[in-house]
């Protein structure tokens, strides 16, 4: 039933009358009589007998249409159980709403599709896998029908989009399907160009939450009438039904966007890789970067790692150099404090005056994100709520970025001065300067109130914040990466990590070395995600981060849930909660407002017996009709 309640998370049985033998198959929408309401519900099964006496009959069949598969219900059912949440939960981010003009619609002849499986492809050939050792053997594993799973470490500059093309063409033509999930629209848009090309028109659909209702639900019945192999979206596509599943796949699996924010918070990469177990299928984990997660799995031995030779990736890769290294504080001594060092600024006036295109990755969105006292450098705050004062343009008034209310007549409570001066600088303001440093260029701007998808070749500058990096038609001249303390000193167990990634995606951009391609990060060479960077070696980071996550006991080495809330419901919970015995009880920390969290942390071999346990008191709280909220999260991706 689609019931959010942890104590009502289980079957139910009906009748079926006479009337509606012939539709009430499994899969589809139903309405039941529970606790005197008619409530929406999923007829899962057919059985001749029940155990139970007396049972109800089923109220209504909604639609006729079997629109939740049986490998999708054992997959949701999974996925509920390992993130301690309720499979009606599961369902509503595995099943679009139903779009009733959309099920009447004529289904596509047999002659106009082609879009079966094993339609008659060619197997494909290796292509641009052939600069990685392995991946010829990749794509012939998939060609056969077999389920290899791999972690690429996509090459710079890399068509990543033409590579999964090539993998999903390999699965199609040894008669399987696949599902693919990058992070935003703009991978997507990159994607289906290329499937398009691989596959051919009509042979895949998008599956995304930002297609509207209508063509959402009309992609997904594609899909689940089998009438296109291929599944491509945002984490929306994890769920995908498809038949005869042969691959799934998810690129940049460290991108925060893949972690679902609805209840049981799934993450698209774990959704997956449980897809791909209980199916039998290949998985393939991609990106330029390499989180820990896909790192367990090469050094436990669930995938092989699919890399390039040191030679390839020297030879593809710009030329990469911090600004606070030694040698460059020898020559610049201001480079240490400079927002852009001499180093940067002539590595971008080079870039132009080749006529190439600079990339600039500012961390902060807007004008002024953080700004200070003029006279005495103490933090500007709201005088209502002591939020953060923000410059929203050169002329504006301050603004408070948490109550929105604006401080005209802001006086220091320190000095009493009232200028104010750059705290943080965000990327409309670098774009301002920029474009006075390099009079007569170009400048565009990328980032969450316009991406731009591709720039044209030519002297130009693009300021962008990070994850909306356009593509240059002939590559970057020049990659700058400002302001790398925002990244690095962020409290976050990830923020090494999520620098790298970030710094890669922005380098992949540029040319090779050889070719004029330069990135500079302004940063001190000897920091380990620094390093990382100037080798390009995400491999490497990843294994020294998973090995220090292992001796302090962090994820993914272990399994950790977090329970936020009031501290009288959240010390309720864990004390009705059955724990193992190995559990460890971390916190109580704060959170946001009047609520806390603790922290439940078990070695990985009783991750299901914490999910079960919290379930449970979860249930029993619900059950006794408890008022307080509660957060609960298993493996979130922020702990503190």
């Amino acid at each position: 039933m689609d019931v959010p309640l942890a104590h009502l998370d289980r079957p139910f049985d009906y009748l079926v009358p006479e009337a509606l033998d012939a539709d009430a198959v499994p899969g589809t929408r139903v309405k039941v009589r529970f606790a005197g309401q008619l409530v929406n519900g999923w007829l899962l099964e057919r059985v001749s007998e029940s155990a139970h006496p007396r049972l109800a009959y089923l109220e209504k069949v909604v639609s006729p249409e079997p629109a939740l598969a049986p490998e999708i219900a054992r997959l949701a059912r999974a996925v509920a159980d390992r993130y301690a949440g309720s499979l009606a939960d599961v369902l509503r981010l595995a099943v679009p709403p139903r779009h009733a003009r959309v099920e009447k619609e004529p289904q596509p002849s047999a002659a106009a599709s082609s879009a079966s499986p094993d339609a008659g492809d060619g197997p494909a050939g290796p292509v641009g896998w052939s600069g990685y050792p392995t991946g010829p053997a990749l794509l012939r594993a998939l060609a056969d029908g077999r389920a290899p799973r791999a972690v690429w470490s996509a090459l710079p500059g890399e068509e990543w989009p033409a590579r999964y093309a090539e993998a999903v063409a390999a699965t199609v033509a040894g008669g399987r399907s696949a599902v693919v999930v990058v992070a935003d629209a703009r991978d997507l848009d990159r994607l289906d160009s290329a499937l398009t090309a691989a596959l051919g028109p009509g042979r895949h659909v998008q599956l995304t939450a930002a297609l509207g209702p209508a063509r959402r639900y009309r992609a997904f019945l594609a899909a689940r009438r089998g009438q296109v192999p291929v599944v491509i979206g945002t984490r929306a596509a994890m769920f995908a039904p498809v038949a005869r599943l042969g691959l799934v796949a998810i690129w940049d699996d460290g991108d925060d966007l893949h972690a679902e924010p609805r209840a049981p918070y799934p993450h698209a990469r774990e959704v997956l890789l449980t897809r791909a177990q209980l199916a039998g299928a290949a998985a393939l984990i991609g990106g330029y970067a390499r989180t820990a997660e896909a790192q367990l799995l090469v050094e436990t031995g669930w995938a092989r790692e699919v890399t390039a030779a040191r030679a390839a990736v020297r030879a593809r890769m710009p030329a990469i150099a911090p600004t606070g290294d030694d040698p460059q504080l020898a020559r610049d001594p201001g480079a240490a404090t400079a927002r852009l060092p001499s180093l940067a600024w002539t590595v971008a006036r080079d870039a132009l005056t080749a006529d190439a295109p600079v990339l600039v990755q500012v961390p902060r969105r807007g004008y002024l994100p953080a700004v200070a006292c003029a006279t005495c450098r103490a933090p500007a705050r709201c005088p209502h709520c002591a939020g953060p004062l923000a410059l929203p343009s050169a002329r504006g008034a301050p603004v408070c970025r948490w109550c929105a209310r604006v401080a005209a007549a802001y006086a220091c409570p320190e000095c009493r001065g009232r200028r104010l001066r750059a705290a943080v600088t965000g990327a409309r303001r670098t774009a301002e300067e920029l474009g006075r440093a390099f009079p007569g260029v170009p400048v565009r701007t990328s980032g969450r109130e316009e991406v731009l998808a591709t720039v044209p070749d030519g002297a130009g500058l693009v300021i962008t914040t990070p994850g909306a990096e356009p593509v240059a038609d002939g590559g970057y001249g020049a990659v700058l990466l400002l302001d790398s303390w925002a990244l690095l000193t962020r409290a976050d167990l990830r923020a090494g990590e999520e620098a790298l990634r970030r710094w890669l995606a922005a380098a992949a951009l540029a040319r090779p070395g050889p070719a004029g391609g330069r990135v500079v990060v302004v940063a001190d060479g000897a920091l380990t995600p620094v390093q990382a960077l100037l080798r390009w070696d995400a491999g490497w980071f990843a294994a020294r981060e998973l090995a220090e996550r292992r001796e302090l006991g962090f994820p993914p080495a272990v399994r950790m849930a977090s329970v936020t809330g009031p501290p009288a419901a959240v010390a309720e919970l864990l004390a009705e909660s059955r724990l193992p015995a190995e559990a460890e009880l971390l916190g109580p920390v704060p959170a946001d407002g009047d609520r806390e969290r603790m922290l439940v942390r078990v070695p990985r071999a009783r991750a299901a017996a914490l999910a079960t346990a919290l379930h449970a008191a979860a249930g029993v709280r619900a059950a006794r009709k408890a008022a307080d909220p509660l957060r609960l999260q298993v493996d979130p991706l922020t702990l503190f």
